[in-house]
């Protein structure tokens, strides 16, 4: 059986399929693992955008991606809530996948998390510019307290979306130790 961040490939697989020039937000850019897992697709002809509060990450996702062409991405060292800010509505109206790991930076400061208020604000912000069809993936890490709140507070809050515009999927690991990762996968219906 596939982890959660395998299964997150594997929807972003098909979302790069499906959408090859499209636009995609690496919510948590971290050390540039899914910006460079989308960039390396070989179908993938759109951009990715990343977003991270830590110099540090910002630093590592860049040398990871050197070897692409900086036209093919864009990097904030802001908070994904700052989305609506730094990326232009008129410029990039639509985004048509998305993809979070929630928790901290692996190799990082522990103390240093990713917050259920913020991301959440993020989620809303992809959801009003997400195609049909596109997606929001998120990896939960909920092994420490902020984690295991912004789980339940994620959970709490898209229980309420609307099932005529959302299909909203979660995937969780019943009889693991240790909290492993969990998945939740937005799709807009229309």
């Amino acid at each position: 059986m596939k982890n959660a961040l395998s299964l997150s490939h594997d929807h972003l697989d098909q979302l790069i399929e499906r959408f090859p020039r499209g636009v995609f937000i690496d919510g948590t850019l971290g050390n540039g693992h899914d910006s460079h897992y989308i960039l390396s697709h070989h179908q993938f002809k759109g951009l990715v955008v990343g977003f991270d509060i830590q110099e540090e990450a910002i630093i590592q996702s860049k040398q990871r991606l050197e070897s692409f062409a900086s036209h093919q991405y864009l990097l904030f060292h802001a908070s994904h809530d700052l989305l609506d800010q730094k990326l232009d509505k008129d410029k990039f109206p639509f985004i048509h996948g998305a993809i979070f790991n929630l928790g901290y930076l692996p190799g990082g400061n522990h103390q240093i998390t990713t917050h259920y208020d913020s991301t959440y604000r993020a989620i809303q912000q992809i959801a009003t510019r997400l195609v049909p069809k596109g997606q929001i993936i998120l990896v939960i890490y909920s092994g420490h307290r902020q984690g295991a709140d912004e789980k339940h507070f994620l959970l709490d809050q898209l229980s309420t979306w609307s099932q005529r515009i959302f299909h909203i999927a979660y995937t969780d690991y019943l009889n693991q130790k240790n909290n492993p990762p969990c998945l939740i996968i937005i799709e807009k219906r229309k």
